[in-house]
């Protein structure tokens, strides 16, 4: 494709993400945001005023048939994932955006998944905060062999699984260069938040072998570890890597820090999650990718599919008390079958 060609956007979901979104779109030259949807009347007449009164419905169906976009971004709640994947493919788009975590249970994100390849058509899920400058400079460190051989890479969320546990895993995938992981043990407790509409157990944590030998620690939820120096809990996430000479680590609300071969004690440097530092990069590799197919997004959904795949393994461990080897197939849903193992 030309550098020069815009492309259109339908935005599904009126929400706080779904605005953070339709946003850029809008402030970008590249992009021409054709159509907004949502179930809120009032949300979606906010939303056309506020980016050029482009087309509105409160059904997606009847705004993709009459738009025909080149991408579909939806930010819509998990249950609805397999739903707008299809009507996007269907409706012949070339990309689509959407919400983590891709889906609510393998066999729904094994679905996704062939439909997405059958169709040629591109995804790319919200894994932004790897643009925050302090997850690049973490990277940067680690990358450079600093730290020495990386042996352990880490993530803690207070935030619970659904929400937090595959944006943990993304960037501890990423620290490890997407080394494949071989095999995963997981322990969970408590069913509070399987009433939440990110539906996921109070707590989660486990253990994930890489193929490269790394061995990688996640928790996420009530009972993980706090992150004393960041102030609002939703940020209290930190992740990092371990080596033989030293560790780095992200904390998404409070910077970066990091103690190298050559650094003579701790070393670090400011930086915050922010949607409008993060943001604007991430939809702009949306055009790159579709102008030039080398230039592969970096959130795109195959490498969510991996993150997400972990996720469920762990689940799956955790019901079925044993180790789970990668990769999974279609099985009994994870959050039910976990629901059901937990005790009350």
């Amino acid at each position: 494709m030309s550098p020069n060609k815009r492309y259109t956007v339908v935005v599904a979901g009126c929400g706080k993400r779904g605005m953070h979104h339709a946003a850029e779109f809008f402030k970008n030259p590249r992009f021409q945001l054709v159509g907004v949807c949502d179930i809120d009347q009032a949300r979606v007449d906010a939303a056309a005023k506020q980016f050029g009164n482009p087309e509105t419905s409160l059904d997606a169906a009847s705004l993709l048939k009459k738009t025909r976009p080149d991408i579909f971004c939806f930010c819509t709640l998990p249950n609805l994932r397999l739903e707008m994947i299809r009507l996007g493919v269907e409706s012949g788009v070339k990309l689509i955006a959407y919400e983590k975590p891709i889906a609510t249970s393998t066999n729904e994100a094994l679905e996704i998944m062939k439909l997405v390849r059958a169709a040629n058509v591109k995804t790319v899920v919200s894994h932004q905060h790897r643009y925050g400058e302090h997850y690049k400079k973490v990277k940067e460190i680690v990358a450079s062999g600093a730290i020495g051989r990386v042996h352990t890479v880490y993530g803690t969320a207070t935030g619970w699984m659904l929400h937090m546990l595959t944006h943990l895993i993304e960037y501890m995938r990423w620290f490890n260069d997407y080394a494949e992981a071989e095999w995963v043990v997981g322990q969970a407790s408590g069913k509070g938040k399987f009433a939440d509409n990110h539906p996921s157990p109070d707590y989660v944590a486990g253990f994930i072998q890489y193929s490269n030998g790394v061995r990688g620690i996640v928790e996420s939820g009530d009972g993980a570890p706090d992150v004393p120096e960041v102030e609002a809990w939703w940020r209290k996430c930190r992740i990092g890597a371990q080596g033989t000479e030293g560790f780095a680590e992200v904390l998404t609300g409070g910077g970066w820090r990091a103690i190298t071969r050559d650094s003579k004690g701790v070393i670090s440097g400011p930086g915050n999650m922010d949607y409008a530092h993060d943001m604007p990069p991430y939809i702009q590799e949306m055009a790159d990718w579709l102008d030039d197919p080398e230039k592969v997004h970096p959130c795109n959904g195959e490498r969510a599919y991996k993150g997400f795949e972990i996720m469920m393994a762990l689940c799956r461990s955790a019901s079925q008390r044993g180790k789970v080897k990668l990769p999974l197939g279609p099985g009994e849903p994870e959050l039910e079958e976990l629901a059901r193992a937990l005790p009350d």
